[in-house]
Order: structure tokens, then C-alpha cells, then sequence
């Protein structure tokens, strides 16, 4: 959303993390409405905004976020979209330069207040998922078709999801390493997603956050601003409309028309948007 309307306060970034678009029980519609409602200078997507590389699993609100996303890289918007590579979405740059005009980074470093700020999807400093890519895609292929069987609300597929991550250690895990590799980096913050467990640590002067995720029923996300770093709670509103956004619609429908990356024109001019 362009920082120089009005409308709610303005932070300096947001960070949202494993969306896993193209899995039956990612919040792809809530996380769009997010990013509508809220004003910020940067955006960060932190990882694992793809379940895989099947973008036949992609439905049309997932479209609509990739297409919302499309729209906030024009240049006339004045944001900052930045991608961090994810284990799921890994080698996904030059798709997502063609399909939604923004670079793609294995890790992303920016200075806000005299502070050093790290973003990093924090799988490679999950041994078991670096050890065991192979076994790694296996398991999110069964993943992905039990979600097709579970129970409505997906409650069985989450239930899993928050099991592995708590059996594999993967917050304490992900949250050392992070931590050791900033100081390495000379960051003084770091953030990460992977675990899908939103969680702030500090130690030795680094602060460590965690943006959790977009596929259980906690849907959080990070801000940042002059008064610090918040990890807030995506809640829809009752008065929100049922209707979708206008501009939303047009970018899907943009994207439908272009489809995968080796139909899209890279020259394509930007659409007008209305100051």
C-alpha cells in the first residue's frame, strides 16, 4: 500500500512468512487482506510462500495474493518487496522475477534506526531438512495430498504440522543457529520463518524473532517501527466485506492472462495507479 496515503499508521517494514500457497490450508485470502489494510514502506516475505513447485495447486486467492504482490513492486507504489528463499520455494527466482516483478534473495540485510536487521527463512539451520532434502520433498508431497482428505478446517494436517515442529525441536533449533549467524553478520537483529511458531529470543545483544505462519489457525506477522519490533495477530475484522478489493481482481486477472513465466512479458508496462 503506498506509505504517502492516509489511512492507518505507517510501519517501516512487514514481514510475513510460510504462506505456502498451493497447500488447501494456507490463509492466502486473510494474508491478501492484511497487506490491503495495512501501510508499511518494506515488505518482506520471508520464505515458504509456496507449499511446492506445482502451481497447478495454486487456487484463485492464491492468484490474488501473487497478483496483490505484482502491484505493490511497481514503482509508482514506492514499496520495498523483497522475497527470502524458503526450503518449499527454493529456486523460485527467476520465476518470481517474471511473474511478480520482485527479486529474490537467500538472505536480506537493511539498517532502520542505527540497527543492523538480518532476514533469513532459517531452514539452513534446520539439519534435519538440510541433511535429508530427498526425504524432505517426499514428505511434503503426502502432506499436501492428506490435506485433500482431511476434515473441514484442516484439522488433522495442522495438528501434524505443529507435532513435527515441536518433535524436531525446530524453534530452538532454528532460534540458536539464527542467533549465531548474526552474530556472525554483525546484525543486531535477525529474523526468521520456517518453524511456523511465532517467538522473540535475545541473547548477547542480538534480538531473534520468528513470524510464524500462514497454515494454522494464529495467522502472525511482524512489524517494524520507531517503537520497536512487534509480532502481531492477523484478526479479521466482523465489519470486513465478504467482496473482494477492485484492484485485487484486476492484478488476478492480469496475472491468469500472462500465466507461468514463459508466457509473461518482461517489458510489460506497469499499470496507472491513482495517487
Amino acid at each position: 500500500m503506498d506509505p504517502s496515503a492516509t489511512g492507518p499508521p505507517v510501519c517501516d517494514t512487514l514481514i510475513l512468512s510460510d504462506l505456502h500457497l498451493g497447500a488447501e490450508c494456507s490463509f492466502a485470502r486473510e494474508a491478501t487482506k492484511l497487506l490491503q489494510q495495512s501501510r508499511f514502506r518494506r515488505l518482506i516475505l520471508l520464505g515458504d510462500i509456496f507449499a511446492d513447485l506445482n502451481f497447478g495447486r495454486l487456487t484463485k486467492q492464491h492468484w490474488k495474493f501473487l497478483g496483490f504482490i505484482r502491484k505493490l513492486s511497481n514503482p509508482k507504489r514506492k514499496t520495498e518487496v523483497v522475497w527470502v528463499e524458503g526450503n518449499h520455494d527454493h529456486g523460485l527466482s527467476d520465476v518470481m522475477s517474471h511473474l511478480v516483478g520482485v527479486r529474490v534473495f537467500p538472505e536480506y540485510m537493511w539498517e532502520f534506526e542505527g540497527k543492523r536487521h538480518l532476514a533469513i527463512h532459517g531452514h539452513q539451520f534446520d539439519q534435519f531438512v538440510v541433511n535429508t532434502l530427498r526425504l524432505n520433498y517426499l514428505g511434503t508431497l503426502l502432506y499436501l495430498q492428506l490435506q485433500r482428505f482431511d476434515l473441514r478446517g484442516k484439522p488433522i494436517t495442522r495438528f501434524i504440522d505443529r507435532l513435527n515442529t515441536r518433535w524436531l525441536r525446530m524453534s530452538e533449533k532454528v532460534a540458536k543457529g539464527a542467533l549465531f549467524h548474526a552474530r556472525l553478520r554483525k546484525a543486531d537483529r535477525v529474523f526468521c520463518g520456517h518453524t511456523h511458531d511465532a517467538l522473540h529470543q535475545a541473547k548477547d545483544g542480538i534480538d531473534y524473532y520468528n513470524s510464524g505462519g500462514w497454515v494454522d489457525s494464529r495467522l502472525t506477522y511482524i512489524t517494524i517501527d520507531t517503537e520497536g519490533v512487534q509480532i502481531r495477530e492477523y484478526r479479521e475484522s466482523s465489519t470486513d466485506s465478504a467482496e473482494e478489493r477492485t484492484d485485487t481482481d484486476s492484478a488476478f486477472a492480469e496475472l491468469s492472462e500472462s500465466g507461468l513465466p514463459g508466457g509473461a512479458e518482461e517489458d510489460a508496462e506497469y499499470e496507472t495507479i491513482a495517487d
